[in-house]
C-alpha cells in the first residue's frame, strides 16, 4: 500500500543514516504509518515528525506585548527554525502556548486546566514553558525543547483518535534524561479527560523520574515506566522490576505500548545505539489494570489528575492506533539517532570565567548605583562604591564557579562566606552553604543571556527558565515577567533583569 514508504523503512533498517537537507527521508510517523500503526498524536517543538510535513510545530508568546507567532520547519520534514523564534522573542521574553499535533487531529496541547490538583496560576491552570529554556541541535540546527518545571503541564481533554478501554496503542518520546525529580508526575501520554483521578487502569502514559512511591526499577533511577494511574509500574510486579534500569542518556528515547492484557517499555540513547526492552509481557498483577480503561486525554510534563509536582525536559513524541511492531520501533529509534540530537550552548552575552571575581551592578535608572550583595543569608542590593568598606565590598563580590545542577551553566558562591552560594528558595534569592543535595545543585544553578534591555547580562534561573535574577524593592527574587506575586510585576521587568557585569569588588 506504501511501497515508497516500505522502502524508506527498509532503508531506516539498513543504513540508520540520511543524508537529507530535510533531515529525514522518512519521519517517525511515515514509519509507524508504513507499519500499520499509524500516529493519531505527534508532537515536536525541534522537528517535523512527517517528511512531508510543513506545518506549524508550535506557537509562543512574547512577554513584551502578548503577540503570538506560529514556528515551522525549516523544509518539509525538516527542523524548527528557531531564527524565527530568536526574531521574534528578542528583547524580551517567550512561552509556549501551544505544541501543534502534526498528525492531522488536531489533538494539539495546550495549558494544563485544573483538575484534582489546582495548577499555580490565578485561575488554577499550569505555567507555560519558557520558549527558550531547553536549547538543542538536531545535525547541526539550532531548535528548543520543552522545559517544564514543576507547576508547568500541558493538556488535551478532548483529543481524537486516541485509545479508549483495552484498546491497543504506542507511543514514545525524548526526554532528557538528566532532568528529572521524584515529584508526581512527569508524564507524556493517555489519561483522563476530566484531569481527576477516576481510578486504576485509566491512563497509559510514560514517565521518567526518580519517584518510587509505587513502583521502582533496578538501582535509585531514574527510570522509565508506565503511570497506569494509582501506579507507577516498571513490569507486571506492583513494586519493582530489576530488569528496568536505571537510565541517564542525556537525550532519552522512552517507549511504552499496550494492548489487551499486554504492555511493553523500551529505552535507548537517543543519540546512539538501539532499543533494549525492559519489560514485555502481560498487565500488572494488581486489580484495575486488566482489562484497560483508557479514557483517551493527552497530557505531558503532569500527571493524570494534574498532579504538578514533577520536572522534565521534552523534545518529542508520538501516540499510534495499534500495538506497534518492535521492527517498526527499531526504525523509529533508527530515525531518531539519525536526527543527531546534540547539546548546544546554554548561555550567551557577555561571557564569564570560570574562577574569577564579579560584581553585579543594577541597570534600572534611579537604582544603577547599587549591587548585588548579601546581609547575612539575606540577598539584597546595595550601594558600593570604591571607598566602601572591605565587608561591604566582600558582601557584592561572587565566585564565578561551573553550574552546581548543570555544567552548561555557572553558580555564584559568596566571597566572604565560602562554600555558601546564591540560591532561590520560593522564588527569594538567599546565601545558604551547600548541602549537597540535588534539589541544592539545581537552585544555585543560572544561565546569563543578552540582557533583555539591551545591554549587559539577564540571569535565567536555570531550574525555572521562565524567572531571572530581579531586583525588587532592592530585594532579589527569582522572578517571571508577570505572574502571580507582586515581583513578577511587568513594569520595568527588562530593566530589573538586566545587570552590568564586572570585576568583583573583592
Amino acid at each position: 500500500m506504501f511501497p515508497q514508504l516500505r522502502f524508506q523503512r527498509a532503508r531506516v533498517a539498513a543504513l540508520g543514516i540520511f543524508a537529507s537537507a530535510s533531515l529525514v527521508a522518512a519521519g517517525p510517523c511515515d514509519i509507524y504509518a508504513s507499519g500499520g500503526t499509524p500516529c493519531v498524536a505527534a508532537h515536536s517543538t525541534t522537528r517535523a515528525l512527517y517528511s512531508s510535513y510543513t506545518g506549524p510545530l508550535y506557537q509562543v508568546k512574547r512577554g513584551s506585548d502578548g503577540s503570538t507567532t506560529t514556528i515551522l520547519p525549516l523544509s518539509a520534514g525538516g527542523v524548527a527554525n528557531a531564527a524565527a523564534q530568536d526574531a521574534f522573542c528578542a528583547g524580551t521574553t517567550c512561552l509556549i502556548t501551544i505544541i501543534y499535533d502534526q498528525s492531522g487531529r488536531a489533538n494539539h496541547l495546550t495549558q494544563a486546566p485544573p483538575g484534582g490538583f489546582q495548577g499555580p496560576e490565578p485561575n488554577g491552570y499550569d505555567n507555560l514553558a519558557s520558549a527558550t529554556g531547553a536549547p538543542v541541535t538536531l545535525n547541526g540546527h539550532k531548535a528548543y525543547g520543552v522545559f517544564v518545571s514543576p507547576g508547568t503541564g500541558y493538556r488535551n481533554n478532548n483529543p481524537s483518535g486516541i485509545a479508549k478501554g483495552d484498546e491497543a496503542e504506542g507511543m514514545y518520546a525524548i526526554f532528557d534524561g538528566t532532568h528529572y525529580n521524584g515529584g508526581c508526575c512527569f508524564d507524556y501520554g493517555n489519561a483522563e479527560t476530566n484531569s481527576r483521578d477516576t481510578g486504576n487502569g485509566h491512563m497509559e502514559a510514560l514517565y521518567f523520574g526518580d519517584n518510587t512511591v509505587w513502583g521502582s526499577g533496578a538501582g535509585s533511577g531514574p527510570w522509565i515506566m508506565a503511570d497506569l494511574e494509582n501506579g507507577l509500574f516498571s513490569g507486571a510486579n506492583p513494586k519493582n522490576n530489576p530488569a528496568d534500569p536505571s537510565v541517564s542518556h542525556r537525550f532519552l528515547t522512552a517507549v511504552l505500548k499496550g494492548g489487551p492484557n499486554k504492555w511493553a517499555i523500551k529505552g535507548a540513547n537517543a543519540a546512539s545505539g538501539s532499543l533494549s526492552t525492559y519489560y514485555n509481557g502481560p498487565r500488572p498483577n494488581a486489580s484495575g489494570y486488566n482489562p484497560m480503561k483508557k479514557e483517551g486525554a493527552i497530557i505531558l510534563g503532569i500527571g493524570g489528575d494534574n498532579s504538578v509536582g514533577a520536572q522534565g525536559t521534552f523534545y518529542e513524541g508520538v501516540m499510534t492506533s495499534g500495538y506497534p511492531s518492535d521492527s517498526t520501533e527499531n526504525s523509529v529509534q533508527a530515525d531518531i539517532v539519525a536526527a543527531k540530537y546534540a547539546t548546544t550552548s546554554m548561555t550567551s552575552g557577555p561571557a564569564l570565567s570560570v574562577g574569577s571575581s564579579i560584581s553585579l551592578r543594577a541597570t534600572t535608572p534611579g537604582f544603577d548605583t547599587r549591587y548585588l550583595a548579601h546581609t547575612g543569608s539575606a540577598v539584597n542590593t546595595q550601594v558600593v562604591t570604591s571607598s566602601s568598606s572591605g565587608a561591604l565590598k566582600q558582601q557584592a563580590s561572587w565566585t564565578v564557579r561551573t553550574g552546581l545542577g548543570n555544567s552548561a551553566c555557572f553558580s555564584f558562591e559568596s566571597r566572604d562566606t565560602p562554600g555558601s552560594y546564591l540560591r532561590h528558595h520560593n522564588f527569594e534569592l538567599q546565601l545558604v552553604a551547600n548541602d549537597g543535595s540535588k534539589q541544592y545543585r539545581e537552585d544555585t544553578t543560572f544561565c546569563p543571556q543578552a540582557g533583555l534591555s539591551g545591554e549587559g547580562s539577564s540571569i535565567r534561573v536555570w531550574n525555572y527558565p521562565t524567572r531571572y535574577l530581579r531586583h525588587y524593592s532592592n530585594v532579589l527574587y527569582a522572578a517571571s515577567n508577570g505572574g502571580v506575586h507582586t515581583f513578577d510585576s511587568a513594569t520595568s521587568f527588562n530593566d530589573d533583569v538586566t545587570w552590568m557585569v564586572s570585576s568583583g569588588f573583592a
